[in-house]
């Protein structure tokens, strides 16, 4: 006959409760307690109903992951972070793909098929503050990036600052035309490139250089090798004299460096390059990538916090945490500077 909660707790001379406590993660345990009961469950080879325990507490175990996309190397390692984060809580995740198309985010933010999920989290693109304030939909829900609202817990890393600190990285290598790669065309969408754009303007003055309209691309399109390659071209037409580009995630940054190897263009010692994200491939590429690297198992770790948090009833003031992120100095920078 299987274990039961009862032989582990009489195995560990603890209450049910405790036993109860230490599968639901609870905090507030010691660590000999918590020692005890996790000893006693692996020699008695317990193993609890997790399908029963949710039916008893009225939730499904299963939150819903919602990210603009999964081609994109960031969000398919945020994605795979979340599903194993999850795991460890004994909650299973359901992935969706909104392309950033605001009736789909509309759709998730109003807790679409929620009477199957204990919770959602969602990084948004296209939907607006006002209407995640107005949201009625009770269904628990955490936020990723920079589109922060009063009435919803999120996380995400400053991306002003984040371009600061690339700019500055590039300037105290004695780059003076430092081009970036990735601004937005208008205001609308995703609110991380408009940030990274005023991070890259702030970080040149406060390293004593001056703002050059010249010296910003605007690759078309979901920053494509195409894409960033005419992006390039149409750079190096208007400003010949650059001699680093800022570019606003790592795809976008890769494909500024072949653009500029096949140019005949040497990185670093012409051009040095800069990303954020850190992203497996910037770690494999030749040349290897500097990057701003967000704290992702941070990211990760904080938003499954939240959620479970108001999965379990917790009533607080919702909170904006502001992850961490790491300057990370690889070849595309540090291989020489020019002399001028």
């Amino acid at each position: 006959m299987p274990a039961t909660i009862k032989d582990v707790a009489k195995l560990a001379g603890v209450s049910i409760k405790t036993v109860s406590n230490v599968l639901n993660g609870y905090r507030y345990l010691t660590d000999e307690t918590r020692g005890r009961v996790e000893r006693a469950m692996a020699d008695l080879d317990y193993r609890p109903n997790i399908a029963a325990r949710n039916l008893r507490r009225g939730r499904t175990g299963v939150i819903a992951l919602a990210l603009p996309n999964l081609s994109s190397p960031y969000f398919a390692e945020i994605a795979h972070l979340v599903v194993k984060e999850a795991a460890a809580r004994d909650l299973t995740v359901l992935i969706d793909a909104t392309d950033g198309d605001p009736e789909r985010e509309k759709l998730v933010a109003e807790g679409f098929r929620s009477q199957l999920l204990d919770g959602m989290i969602l990084q948004p693109w296209s939907i607006s503050a006002p209407f995640l304030r107005a949201r009625v939909d009770k269904t628990p829900l955490v936020l990723l990036g920079e589109r922060r609202v009063p009435t919803a817990d999120s996380v995400a890393i400053d991306s002003r600052a984040a371009a600061q600190a690339a700019v500055a990285h590039l300037v105290g290598l004695g780059r003076r035309r430092i081009a970036a790669v990735g601004a937005p065309r208008k205001r609308s969408g995703p609110l991380e490139p408009g940030r990274r754009n005023e991070g890259y303007e702030r970080g040149l003055v406060e390293n004593g250089l001056p703002f050059d309209p010249a010296l910003v691309a605007h690759p078309v399109g979901d920053h494509t090798p195409e894409a960033v390659a005419a992006a390039v071209d149409d750079l190096l037409e208007r400003a010949k004299d650059i001699d680093a580009v800022f570019a606003f995630n790592d795809r976008a940054a890769l494909g500024v460096i072949r653009a500029l190897t096949s140019r005949g263009l040497r990185v670093p010692e012409d051009v040095a390059v800069v990303g954020i994200d850190d992203i497996e491939a910037a770690r494999l590429g030749t040349p290897s990538l500097s990057t701003i690297a967000p704290d992702k198992p941070g990211i990760v770790r904080t938003a499954l916090e939240l959620l479970t948090d108001r999965i379990a009833g917790v009533d607080r003031p919702a909170r904006q945490v502001v992850a961490d992120f790491t300057l990370i100095e690889r070849e595309s920078t540090l291989g020489g500077v020019p002399h001028h």
